[in-house]
């Protein structure tokens, strides 16, 4: 849910002196972020003269298909709507566009996310992943298994995509020195808990096909539950609350509303 903070930190970098946004330059901007595009629509509907000289700017809608964040990481579909922004000219020049202090209510919108099975997959085959992976681990396990972890390098790591809102992930770690390999297999289910927290549901946890130590699988889903909290953004003061969950066997579809306070 950042995306939407750096988004709106992209809009306020392109205000001209006037309080106008235009269309290709936010898209410019937009279109910056990203290793590669293949489609992004960007439409900005300015308010009357008298409100943008004011900092009073329209709402803005944003619709990309195939963003590449990465050259391994690709979103499927993005859309972003904001409501309109309430902006101070003066201070925004004065100041940087990250603190948002320019901001004179919050600003708010919508965010529709959309992952393949497919693309989730070939981002699992990144040179980064293997840390990245590693690290989350060592985040969302107790710390004797945190510690265990790091003699292991990760394997293979892949996930599939299944109906009702479940996902499987599958993943083997071999010891350094060892030739031997444990293959991994974690199935839940997911849910969303007012608004802010991703639960797990009917989590199953599986080392070489035999079921897991109940006390392992209790710390992963307290663990990964913790991870899932967007309450945590509330910090920096970013407002996020999830209003759509769903998976299919082919991707993953997620709707939220984030809200950006002045600071």
């Amino acid at each position: 849910m950042e995306f939407f903070a750096i988004f709106l930190s992209l809009l306020l970098s392109v205000i001209s002196p006037a309080g106008l946004i235009l269309d290709n330059t936010a898209e410019k901007a937009i279109r910056s972020q990203f290793e590669k595009v293949e489609q992004l629509q960007v439409r900005v509907d300015n308010a009357p003269s008298y409100q943008i000289v004011e900092g009073k700017i329209g709402r803005v809608r944003v619709a990309g298909r195939g963003l590449w964040l990465t050259e391994d990481f690709r979103i499927a579909d993005l859309e972003v709507e904001t409501d309109p922004i309430n902006v101070d000219i003066g201070r925004l020049r004065k100041g940087g566009t990250r603190d948002f202090s320019a901001l004179r209510e919050p600003a708010q919108g919508g965010v529709r996310l959309v992952l393949t099975e497919e693309d989730i997959n070939k981002a699992l085959q990144g040179p980064d992943v293997t840390s990245r992976l590693r690290n989350l681990g060592i985040r969302v396990l107790g710390s004797q298994e945190a510690e265990q972890l790091q003699r292991y390098d990760i394997v293979n790591p892949r996930v599939e995509f299944l109906d009702n809102n479940r996902l499987r992930f599958q993943v083997e770690i071999q010891e350094r020195g060892y030739s031997e390999q444990l293959a991994i297999t974690v199935e839940s289910g997911l849910s969303i808990i007012s608004g802010r927290q991703l639960q797990l549901i009917d989590l199953a946890v599986l080392v070489n096909g035999e079921p897991a130590p109940a006390r392992l699988v209790k710390g992963l889903s307290q663990g990964i539950s913790r991870q899932l909290d967007l309450q945590t953004l509330e910090r920096s003061g970013i407002l996020a609350r999830l209003l759509q969950l769903k998976i299919t066997s082919e991707q993953l579809e997620m709707a939220a509303f984030v809200q950006v306070k002045p600071r």
